[in-house]
């Protein structure tokens, strides 16, 4: 839904930021005096020690000793909770990606980026060489106009002229597939964020829509569909999209078969009521009256696929560039003010995200054998989830990302 530059791959490259941080001493970190909350119950383990090595938590106990010779962050009674995800993001920067990850997202599924950024992010991230969360790639936009993501790669320049007919989907889908993408990201219908057109308008049909779909399942990768009208969306649902992005018009009809082939839901609201606010990612008087019709109706669609027990995931729809005043955070308060429980809102963005996106069996929640993906808070994200909008340390994969802790001084000798 935002505006983007092409930033040709070489760049990903050269933009200066500092490295990830290095492993801790022997591997080996330790936690002590956490509160920990693991992203898929109720439950806290109060005074806990949490040993991570090798990137992975290998024990949650009640207080306990701590090795010798081992890295030790005293959390002072503080919070622990998994690492935020975010399931539709356009990060294409490096930069943009280190504030994600201080913000305490430690992983992200790309909703496409101009030139396959996202891949290259991924591939960087894993290797430790970038500072930056984990990344499900999804390449480029399989949308009717590539625009400047023709020059994205030579190929698509037999696309120039559109992307409309299954066969030229089929080819488009299959150059990201070629790249190596996680996912592929396709739309049912037109766009919110720009005053010219109208978000509810249909662009593929079901017979364009499954055609993305069966290419794309060539490789065994999901697609999301980004479709806010009715029309569009139950085309994207009856094709076999894994999830449905915005969904601000859905009828009970086009929920009710959601529901039927386990479609999931990932509504980025906050990117709606971005809309109404000057500043942040958009800033136009039109979108302020949209966002103000629209708002309202993205919510009833929330509380009503949550009542029919559709599955929801968490998206900031932002870049996280420099003017973005929208987090993942925002979403997890806003679900809880819709309805959700307090342990359902979390998992949105944490359990449950997890599994949307593929990755459930290794992170999205604390517990033992899981990749050690933590944020660290000032208080309990079930008491109040706008406790998640103050992180004070960042841990990913192991390695600690962002740690502003302690906040007194230390005397001086």
């Amino acid at each position: 839904m935002i505006a983007r530059h092409l930033l040709h791959l070489s760049a990903l490259t050269a933009l200066a930021v500092a490295p990830a941080a290095a492993q801790t001493a022997n591997n080996t970190l330790v936690l002590t005096h956490a509160n920990v909350v693991d992203g898929v119950s109720a439950t806290v383990v109060r005074d806990a020690t949490i040993l991570i090595s090798n990137g992975r938590i290998q024990s949650i106990r009640a207080g306990g000793a701590v090795p010798a010779d081992v890295a030790v962050i005293d959390l002072g009674g503080r919070w622990v909770a998994p690492g935020l995800i975010d399931a539709h993001t356009h990060i294409s920067t490096l930069a943009n990606a280190r504030r994600a990850l201080h913000s305490g997202v430690t992983t992200v599924r790309s909703a496409s980026v101009p030139a396959y950024q996202d891949v290259e992010m991924r591939e960087m991230a894993r290797a430790g060489q970038i500072a930056a969360p984990d990344v499900l790639a999804t390449g480029v936009f399989v949308t009717p106009n590539l625009g400047e993501t023709l020059l994205a790669d030579a190929r698509l320049g037999t696309l120039a002229g559109g992307v409309n007919t299954p066969e030229q989907l089929r080819a488009l889908v299959r150059v990201n597939l070629d790249h190596g993408v996680d996912w592929i990201k396709t739309r049912g219908t037109e766009r919110a964020g720009l005053p010219d057109t109208d978000p509810r308008k249909q662009v593929y049909d079901e017979r364009e829509l499954r055609a993305i779909v069966e290419e794309a399942a060539t490789k065994n990768v999901p697609v999301m569909a980004h479709a806010h009208g009715d029309e569009g969306a139950y085309a994207a649902v009856a094709a076999g999209v894994k999830s449905i992005e915005h969904g601000t018009y859905l009828s009970d009809s086009t929920l009710r078969l959601m529901k039927q082939k386990g479609t999931w839901l990932v509504p980025t609201l906050s990117t709606i009521w971005d809309l109404t606010q000057p500043g942040g990612d958009y800033d136009d008087p039109v979108l302020v009256l949209r966002g103000q019709h629209m708002a309202p109706r993205i919510e009833d669609t929330i509380r009503r696929a949550h009542a029919m027990g559709i599955r929801i995931a968490a998206g900031a729809d932002t870049d996280y560039g420099a003017e973005s005043v929208t987090r993942i955070s925002h979403e997890v308060m806003r679900f809880r003010g819709l309805g959700l429980s307090a342990v359902d809102a979390l998992a949105t963005a944490t359990s449950g995200a997890a599994e949307l996106i593929g990755v459930g069996t290794k992170t999205g929640r604390i517990a033992v054998g899981y990749e050690a993906d933590l944020i660290v808070l000032e208080g309990n994200p079930l008491d109040d989830a706008a406790w998640l909008q103050d992180v004070t340390v960042v841990i990913t994969n192991g390695r600690v990302a962002l740690n502003r802790l302690p906040f007194g001084r230390r005397p001086t000798r």
